[in-house]
This record gives structure tokens, sequence and C-alpha cells, in this order.
């Protein structure tokens, strides 16, 4: 089961999160950590982040959701862990760089909140649609 839902996850992920990085998002991050911002992506590093990201929602959000037929446990706790796992990573940096802005950390967590709820739901009916 872990494979089927992490199939249908990962890309729903992939497309949330790209047309908020390329066309929603592109110019706030840009004006506000553009002095942080390397030219060239890190694509190792980025392609580690999208697929163990995913194992985590499967494990821990959408897995539990579909056994618990709840398509309300994947919405509340996928909020929960984009929450959690986007504020590792941005009060972290609030705490440690030097300029980070808070702004950004507001707008990630609120952000990691919408996707990973979003992609949890996504997944969730998707998954019950084709009988898992």
């Amino acid at each position: 089961m872990f494979i089927k839902l992490y199939a249908i996850a990962l890309p729903v992920f992939c497309v949330i999160d790209m047309v908020w990085l390329g066309f929603v998002a592109k110019n706030f991050y840009r004006d506000q950590i553009g002095f942080l911002m390397t030219s060239e992506i890190n694509w190792i590093a980025a392609i580690a982040f999208y697929l163990l990201f995913v194992v985590g929602l499967v494990l821990f959000v959408i897995a539990p959701a579909i056994e618990k037929s709840s398509w309300m446990h994947a919405l509340v706790f996928g909020a929960l862990f984009g929450l959690i796992t986007y504020a590792t990573y941005d009060l972290t940096n609030l705490a440690t760089l030097k300029d980070w802005p808070v702004l950004v950390t507001m707008v990630d967590l609120a952000w990691g909140a919408a996707l990973a709820a979003s992609v949890s739901t996504a997944t969730y009916f998707i998954a019950r649609k084709v009988g898992l």
C-alpha cells in the first residue's frame, strides 16, 4: 500500500509545490532572501527533500487517514505535519541566521501547512477513487 500511496502523493506534491515556487511565490523569495540564494539549484538536495517529505506524509498522515477512512484526518494531520516540518527549517533559520526575515518564516509556515494538507487530502481522495 505504501508504494501505491507514494506513487500518488509524489506527483501531487510536485505539481502543487512547483506552482507555488514557479509562479505564486517566485518573486517573494527573491525579494526577501535573494541575498542568500544561489544562482544554481542543488538538484540532489531538492530531490532528496521532495522524496523524503513525501515518505513522511505517506507514513505519518496519508496511510493512517486511509486506515481510518477519514479525509479530515488527512487534512488536519497533513496541516500539522507541514507546519511542524517547515517550522524546523524556518525557525532554525530565524534563530541562527542574521537578517533572516520573519515574513519568510510566517509565509513558509502557512505554506507548509497548506501544502501538506492539500497533498494529503488530494492523495486520500485519489486513493479512494482507485480503490485503495
